[in-house]
């Protein structure tokens, strides 16, 4: 079915700390790029995000800070906010889940389930602290690893090795709150659950009309659907969206933040609506409709939440649509210099690297550029501090950035600035302009098929082959014997660079946008309402005598030791 609306969510970061690279790798820029592109194209797209602002990792900051987790989460909200601003991260709305209205979603949500018998009361055996006489939920809890024996896995899972367990496996406990080092004991108390069972039969049915999902995602789907469980969808905290029960065991509790951050997802498309139209049931015709193409970005952990949890919740309200796709990226690691080997981002290792210092540091062009060549899309990859300057200095300046700035400083010098008139053209001629339609699609159907490394593959081939044709035509030799040849080389040319500023749009849209300004070409913000087809643009030529400004070059250089200060700055902490 063709649908007539795209609806892109990423995954709601939580607000407890910086976002980083790992961050971007695998779930934000491929959405963007995906969202940029099809602005390009005209469709009705609509980009949701926003902060995850509840949950056990925001109160253990605010309790290790001394200060409320309504701070905390002000601050890395905003933090956040600009720094995916800064990137070019092109949200429609960058939304809380702290906001009033998530609130209502939420508890709109948990109602419709339990009225409809999908949620029940269960007794569990929890950690408690004697001390403090509160129970421990999460992370307010640290021990080892029933299942690989990691020493500081967290109450409920275990970041080393993935594993799921209850409280009650978990090997010598010990309490994870600041100025509490008690051993904690295991007490009875009352959850409520989500009947994920009860499910399983539309899940699977769901799972199997995509086959054309990443494996990861529906091996994750399937393990997690095959192995169905009901899962508690509450917390013992007073951090939360309250549970809209009538229940005395209710007050002191609140909805668990993986049951509630998918659903920001619909609360910010909600206030997207009433910011934009003063249409409080404008999400509607984003939700509830099957002209909608909804699709997820994630990274690899968020797979079961995006592939199982939240796909059930919908599916236990009236008419919400479910997603056409799920896509999810492995991780991003750092390659760590000293030790030779690849190694997990952690904030206690201090080796992530802090978004918004990369753009202080580099700017936006070559962080977006290298992530997106190292893109996690089937397996893990490495953050390598040489290979972003090979990568960038090889490629975009020395391929892309090259070819056009030795295209319009001959423009400029030989024909004042302006398109020059090609004479006849041969073979060699044509198959150029040809590969700029044929590049184009390939871009396309990459970027369709949610292969961004290899859709920026294809764009810096295009720039590629067009050094290929300038040196095989020799227009530096040309113009002193043969002006009208050189007239259609760099005729050729041109229309190679006018098609790389569109190519580039949706990946490095810093570096299109100054490329624009010097080829006299505007690319039009399109929103979620649609528009033109910009990127058949890209086939229309440059007339002859269109004027262009003086050239400037658009990816400078990063010379090797400008990086090796940045990798010694990253290795003493200094970047995360």
């Amino acid at each position: 079915m063709a649908h007539k609306k795209i609806l892109v969510t990423s995954a709601l970061p939580y607000a407890n700390g910086h976002i980083h690279l790992g961050h971007i790798a695998g779930a934000y820029l491929p959405a963007d790029i995906y969202v940029r592109y099809q602005r390009l194209r005209g469709r009705k797209v609509l980009y949701v995000g926003g902060s995850d602002e509840y949950g056990v990792p925001i109160t253990l900051t605010a309790l290790k800070e001394g200060i409320t987790p309504k701070e905390v989460i002000d601050r890395y909200h905003n933090a956040n906010a600009e720094a995916f601003q800064r990137l070019g991260i092109s949200y429609d709305i960058y939304g809380r889940t702290s906001w009033d209205l998530h609130t209502d979603t939420t508890q709109s949500f948990f109602k419709n389930l339990y009225n409809k018998k999908f949620i029940f009361e269960h007794e569990m055996e929890l950690w408690y602290s004697t001390k403090t006489n509160r129970f421990l939920p999460d992370r307010y809890v640290k021990g080892q690893c029933p299942r690989c024996g990691y020493e500081d896995a967290n109450g409920d899972e275990c970041e080393k090795c993935g594993a799921q367990y209850t409280a009650k496996e978990l090997v010598n406990p010990r309490t994870n709150i600041p100025g509490d080092t008690s051993t904690p004991i295991l007490k009875t108390s009352l959850h409520w659950f989500l009947d994920l069972p009860q499910f399983k039969e539309q899940l699977l049915q769901w799972i199997e009309t995509h086959p054309e999902w990443r494996s990861n995602v529906r091996g994750i789907a399937l393990s997690w659907i095959n192995d169905l469980r009901p899962r508690c969808i509450t917390r013992d905290t007073d951090w939360g969206v309250p549970i809209p029960l009538d229940h005395p065991e209710a007050k002191n509790k609140r909805i668990y933040v993986w049951f509630d951050a998918p659903i920001g997802y619909v609360s910010n498309t909600r206030q997207w609506g009433i910011d934009k139209y003063n249409d409080p049931n404008a999400w509607e015709d984003w939700w509830e409709n099957d002209d909608t193409r909804l699709i997820h970005f994630i990274g690899k952990d968020n797979i079961p939440f995006h592939a199982v949890i939240f796909p059930a919740m919908l599916m236990g309200q009236d008419n919400f649509i479910l997603a056409d796709n799920v896509v999810g990226n492995e991780y991003l690691n750092i390659f760590n210099r000293r030790t030779g080997k690849s190694e997990k981002g952690s904030k206690s290792k201090g080796n992530m690297i802090r978004v918004s210092w990369a753009i202080d540091k580099l700017g936006t062009n070559p962080i977006r550029y290298y992530i997106c060549s190292i893109m996690p899309e089937n397996k893990d990859s490495d953050f390598d501090w040489d290979e972003f300057r090979n990568h960038y200095n090889g490629e975009l300046c020395d391929i892309v950035g090259n070819f056009i700035h030795r295209t319009l400083t001959m423009v400029m010098k030989n024909f004042d600035g302006k398109i020059p008139q090609p004479g006849s053209m041969d073979e060699i001629d044509n198959a150029m302009l040809e590969a700029i339609a044929s590049i184009k699609e390939s871009v396309a159907e990459s970027i369709e098929a949610f292969r961004f490394r290899l859709a920026q593959e294809h764009w810096v081939d295009l720039a590629r082959k067009a050094n290929v044709y300038f040196d095989s035509k020799q227009p530096w030799t040309t113009r002193k014997t043969d002006i009208e040849r050189t007239g259609t080389t760099l005729y050729i040319c041109a229309q190679v660079v006018k098609a790389l500023a569109i190519l580039m749009n949706p990946f490095i849209p810093d570096g299109s946008a100054n490329l624009c300004s010097i080829i006299n070409q505007e690319i039009k913000q399109q929103g979620p309402e649609g528009g033109d087809d910009i990127w058949e643009d890209i086939g229309e030529l440059l007339p002859v005598g269109f004027s262009l400004n003086e050239p400037r070059v658009l990816f400078p250089k990063l010379e090797p030791e400008f990086i090796e200060q940045l990798a010694e700055e990253h290795e003493k902490g200094l970047a995360s």
